[in-house]
């Protein structure tokens, strides 16, 4: 497939005529070469937006076998791109072949768990309460109940996740399947990668026939696209993986709109680990090297990344805290994403180490490369970092931070101090039940996954899956990015009263003719 730079309009290429864009490969230090990408304008998101919005009813309405096969279509494009693929997400952001191609995996699985969901329709909710025109006092009339498709989406691509959460990645499945067209925001770290999965989105809306306004690439440099985006009428909703800033920032725009919309952003979080006594007592070593094996996946960037682990003082913790400063020590430098993204990782590794009361406990191997990050750990006690709000903010990469408590109030303490989080992982043995059971419930009210002996990195994408938690971690609680129930953001409730059989969605139909199972005057049923 030919990389143009174009931006994708509907079923257009477009040439954007603002400040040219260039790929940049991180582990070089270097430019690719041509060609560059056009920045679009406000134009480009109004044209953008005004077919989406004009694609909305048609899209919506599509029978779901054949939204869930749209579906299924993108995922086999993408496996298609093959190699090619793989290259160019390689060159763009120096991450591994194989880490790439697993995420290539991940992202066409996503796609067809979301065809599955779209044919089974219990995302539907379809709900009957009989009428009841003897009711005393007063009768009640016939109510029916389906969720339908918020409107049209816009979806700004992660730097982390070239595939995952870009173009077509989780946010895009999810809106696509909720049957919401979908604007996309190209991330400047990856714009050939994007450029390629755009077209094969494109591509698959032009055979199946769909209104082409169900899907468009913007590229844009600085914030005036990704402003105009969120701002635009026509747009109901946002996804956004990056940033608290960004996030944020996006949120205002969204609120101070005549009609506001939601921003589900996920933004910024560092994923407690709790080392409880038990546990270390049995296995420090075992848990240190999971701990530092977690931390440097990726250049330790992941947004589930351990950027702390807390334990109480004793000579179980000092096992653990040898034996992870040996861990990472062997721990080569890694190239991160962007220039950016490294100069930052730089200032907050420097910040934290630079903090009073806190001190550099083990360090990785030095940067042989441009952009290359070395993995870093850290050490201060409860007080400290009860005391000073800037050791809970996030360091995107290779560093964390081990606090040592006094004893199990502190540590619950510690807990009770911080705010929103992705993750929440405790390491236990048995004879840990009694703590777990007090920290448990704060987790819960801290975190939206909780682990017992394992580590955050690794997000799986299934049914029970919950990637979102409690501000600043996201936007939004309530919601999730990864699994099926991501569709739940772009899907709003309807009530259909009285209504003649003519009109009703087939869902709602009597003698259901979608064979869904239904939910009818209290009783689960399948008719």
């Amino acid at each position: 497939m030919q990389i143009t730079g174009d931006m994708l309009i509907g079923g257009r290429a477009v040439r954007g005529t603002e400040k040219p864009l260039t790929a940049f490969n991180p582990a070089t230090g270097e430019a690719i070469p041509a060609p560059a990408f056009g920045s679009g304008t406000a134009a480009d998101v109004d044209a953008a937006c005004k077919l989406a919005a004009a694609a909305f009813d048609a899209y919506r309405t599509l029978p779901l076998d054949e939204r869930a096969e749209f579906l299924e279509r993108i995922a086999d494009g993408i496996a298609a791109l093959g190699d090619a693929l793989t290259e160019r997400a390689h060159a763009e952001t120096g991450l591994p072949k194989a880490r790439l191609e697993g995420e290539r995996g991940r992202t066409v699985g996503q796609l067809k768990l979301f065809a599955q969901e779209v044919r089974q329709g219990l995302w539907l909710t379809p709900t009957l309460d009989s009428a009841l025109p003897d009711r005393k006092p007063l009768p009640r009339a016939e109510l029916r109940l389906q969720k339908v498709a918020l409107g049209p989406v816009a979806v700004f691509g992660a730097s982390n996740f070239p595939l995952a959460f870009s173009v077509a990645g989780g946010d895009t499945a999810a809106a696509l399947a909720a049957g919401c067209p979908v604007v996309v925001k190209a991330h400047g770290a990856h714009l050939g990668t994007s450029e390629m999965v755009g077209r094969v989105i494109q591509q698959a809306v032009k055979d199946m026939g769909l209104p082409e306004g169900v899907f468009s690439l913007i590229v844009g440099a600085g914030r005036s696209v990704g402003e105009a985006l969120v701002a635009h009428p026509a747009i109901k909703a946002v996804g956004f993986t990056g940033s608290r800033a960004g996030g944020t920032a996006l949120m205002r725009i969204a609120a101070n709109r005549p009609e506001p919309i939601p921003v589900y952003a996920e933004m910024s979080s560092i994923n407690p680990v709790f080392l409880l006594p038990g546990a270390l007592g049995s296995r420090s070593a075992a848990i240190a090297q999971g701990f530092v094996d977690s931390l440097v996946l990726g250049a330790g960037q992941f947004c589930t990344n351990p950027g702390l682990a807390i334990g109480i003082e004793g000579p179980a913790l000092d096992e653990f805290a040898q034996a992870a400063a040996q861990a990472l020590g062997v721990k080569p430098a890694q190239t991160m994403l962007t220039a950016g993204i490294h100069a930052a990782y730089e200032e907050g590794a420097r910040r934290l180490g630079d903090t009073v009361g806190v001190s550099a406990l083990a360090q990785g191997q030095p940067a042989s490369g441009p952009n290359q990050a070395f993995a870093a750990l850290f050490v201060t006690d409860a007080k400290t970092f009860l005391a000073q709000p800037t050791l809970e903010d996030e360091v995107f990469g290779p560093a964390s931070t081990l606090v040592r408590c006094k004893d199990e109030a502190e540590l619950l303490a510690v807990a009770e101090h911080f705010a929103g989080q992705l993750t929440a992982t405790i390491q236990m043995d048995r004879d840990d039940v009694p703590t777990a059971m007090r920290l448990v419930p704060i987790l819960e009210r801290k975190a939206g996954r909780l682990l017992v002996n394992g580590f955050p990195t690794g997000v799986e994408v299934a049914h029970a899956m919950v990637h979102g938690g409690p501000f600043p971690a996201t936007s939004d609680s309530r919601a999730t990015s990864v699994g099926t129930s991501a569709m739940e953001r772009f899907l709003r409730p309807v009530c259909y009263q009285d209504f003649p059989a003519e009109l009703l969605p087939q869902a709602l139909a009597d003698g259901n003719p979608l064979g869904l199972w239904r939910r009818k005057d209290g009783e689960f049923v399948k008719g």
